[in-house]
């Protein structure tokens, strides 16, 4: 189960002597096992902003995000990592790793990090599983990602965020810069993994695939501290 309560966010604008700007006021939603919940609203309504806090990129100044009664709103890094086969499994926006990684490293790596497994033959197994559903063939999983193309980027960060088979999927845009065919490839598992019993939320502009995987929607204007 995933938990926001009473979360409350806040921006330093460094090019503007680091004016401090608030995001989100009291925003709260509940998210059950295999239900996954929409954020809605227009863009700088704070969306990406509730996602990065349990995904260990931000701190709230108030309120909890809990998962699995480990709030990981106010935790430290050290923290956010103690829990390991708690962890969310997180999506981003956009893939960010070193231009030398190969695909399949790239992949492996969270079974690894979180100490899921400390097997490497068995992630790189995983990882080879988990590029294949997502229709990247074997000829690229050694190059970096990098050199890949945005719709073939999101591709390999999708399977990323599903190497480690975790209770909560958080998601920003998962079907961003892909085209019907691909976009398959990443809701398939969504569903699958809200049907093994995973909390999700998650960002989708693209309306037709927040109706084939949303139970509901909760809009992200309710709590904004500003206009947006």
């Amino acid at each position: 189960m995933i938990e926001v309560e009473n979360l409350s966010t806040s921006l330093a604008l460094h090019n503007q002597g680091s004016a401090v700007v608030a995001v989100l006021e009291g925003a709260g939603f509940r998210v059950s096992p295999g239900e996954c919940v929409a954020l809605t609203g227009a863009s700088g309504a704070g969306k990406s902003t509730v996602l990065r806090i349990p995904c260990g990129n931000g701190l709230a100044q108030a309120g909890r995000v809990s998962l699995g009664g480990a709030d990981l709103a106010q935790a430290t890094p050290r923290d956010i990592l103690a829990p390991r086969r708690e962890r969310p499994g997180c999506v981003r926006q956009f893939l960010r790793v070193g231009s030398r990684v190969p695909r399949l490293e790239v992949v492996a790596e969270p079974l690894l990090a979180l100490g899921v497994s400390d097997d490497a033959a068995f992630a790189r197994a995983r990882a080879r599983d988990l590029l294949a559903r997502q229709r990247i063939p074997e000829r690229l999983w050694s190059p970096s990602p990098t050199t890949f193309s945005g719709g073939e980027q999101q591709r390999v960060n999708l399977a990323r965020g599903f190497a480690h088979r975790c209770p909560a999927l958080l998601r920003d845009e998962p079907t961003a810069s892909l085209d019907a065919t691909n976009r398959e490839t990443v809701l398939t598992p969504i569903g699958e993994a809200q049907a093994a019993g995973a909390a999700s939320v998650g960002i989708f502009r693209d309306a037709e695939a927040r109706r084939r995987v949303a139970d509901r929607e909760v809009d992200v204007r309710r709590f904004a501290a500003v206009a947006a």
